[in-house]
């Protein structure tokens, strides 16, 4: 039997691996990420979603008027057009839903310009997106899904700050299949930018967040009426105001971004014992950065605790926002027990650092388990994606 020849530095690393002395990976979120960029478009609109448009098991992602075949997103492929409004494309969300129970995935959007929602409807056949009228709704900031009554479905929520504030819920069959149609619930009137969703009082109800308070759920969201709570003001807020309770003290507590001014905070729920009436203390997070327009609230680097993504929307206002001409940004937050820590996902000024847009996704693209960052915006459509830390 031939000689084996090891190389000495080889039989150090065995030496070391077996004895016990291989150098451990840092645990998770001791790090921070690292993140390869891909450019998918160069100039796109302001949303992007993920979802399997074709059924192949394969996320792909949607944004506008073009669904990007996955796994690499090269291929472009046209849903319909989408008016154009100066520098805006009328397109402020990717909402997706089966809409009609075929089993093939629809999405939401709807526009300010335009005042309508509307949903596009997937025909699986590789032909333009039939587009469908849900509602004249008014002036749409951009529009989330929560499940409000929690059947599994979500609701379609426009933030429509001139008008009142609407929750659209997807007719179903007896199966429970979508059947195409919506019917709107009238929550209150005129109620400001910023909306968010979540149980503000600890009764295992999800409530609605407004611009200037909170608005309680019932316990029949849609047969009863929901209770304001004008516990603040918030300003041009953020979509979505987040509802976590950041310092596991057992109350929930409020993120907040700015969506056209500087700054993000932290709102922390304080309850008198005696009157149960809560107070709000606000706490600074980022002030040096302005639009904070939308955000997310998950477990980026997979040590178990939620960190706040979010980034400077590009060109909000067409340059008339406080800090429009700042470098753009992405970045997470991690809390520390004490206060959040800053990590940069992107920086720099325009054609290098990357905006955060109206509406993006986060989630695993390439089944490596670790959550990607996939933004669009006036400045492109881009992919992050999570390499996890040294």
């Amino acid at each position: 039997m031939p000689k084996v020849f090891v190389p000495a530095l080889a039989l150090v690393l065995l030496v070391n691996i077996c004895s016990g002395q291989s150098k451990e990976k840092a645990p998770p979120g001791s790090k921070p990420l690292k993140f390869v960029k891909q450019q998918i478009a160069a100039e796109s609109f302001e949303s992007v979603d993920v979802f399997d448009v074709n059924n192949d098991k394969i996320p792909d992602l949607v944004s506008g008027s073009y669904w990007y075949e996955g796994p690499k997103f090269l291929n472009r492929h046209y849903i319909g057009e989408v008016k154009r409004f100066g520098e805006y494309w009328d397109d402020f969300s990717t909402v997706p839903l089966d809409v009609n129970g075929d089993h093939k995935i629809d999405f939401v959007t709807g526009g300010w310009f335009g005042k309508t929602l509307t949903w596009r409807e997937n025909p699986g056949n590789g032909q333009e997106w039939p587009e469908h009228r849900i509602a004249e709704a008014g002036n749409i900031e951009t529009t989330r899904a929560w499940d409000v009554d929690g059947d599994g479905v979500p609701e379609i929520i426009p933030n429509t700050p001139n008008d009142s504030l609407v929750i659209y819920r997807l007719v179903k069959n007896s199966q429970g299949k979508g059947t195409g149609r919506f019917e709107p619930h009238r929550i209150m009137g005129k109620h400001g930018h910023g909306l968010g969703f979540g149980d503000v009082n600890n009764d295992g109800r999800g409530d609605l967040l407004v611009e200037n308070g909170w608005l309680e759920a019932p316990a029949q969201p849609f047969k009863q009426t929901w209770n304001f709570h004008e516990d603040f003001k918030l300003g041009t807020s953020s979509v979505p105001i987040l509802v976590a309770d950041v310092n596991k003290d057992g109350l929930n507590d409020l993120i907040v971004g700015q969506g056209h001014g500087y700054g993000l905070h932290w709102y922390e729920q304080k309850k008198d014992k005696k009157s149960k009436k809560s107070t709000w203390l606000k706490h600074a997070i980022d002030l040096n950065n302005s639009q904070f327009h939308t955000m997310h609230w998950l477990d980026l680097d997979g040590d178990g605790q939620e960190e706040l993504i979010t980034g400077k929307r590009y060109r909000a206002h067409n340059g008339n926002d406080p800090g429009e001409f700042d470098p753009l940004g992405i970045y997470y937050y991690k809390w520390n027990g004490e206060s959040f820590t800053k990590q940069i996902v992107s920086y720099g000024p325009f054609g290098e650092g990357k905006g955060a847009g109206i509406y993006f996704s986060v989630t695993d693209l390439t089944g490596s388990g670790r959550k990607d960052i996939i933004v669009a915006g006036k400045d492109g459509l881009y992919v992050f994606f999570n390499q996890g830390s040294e």
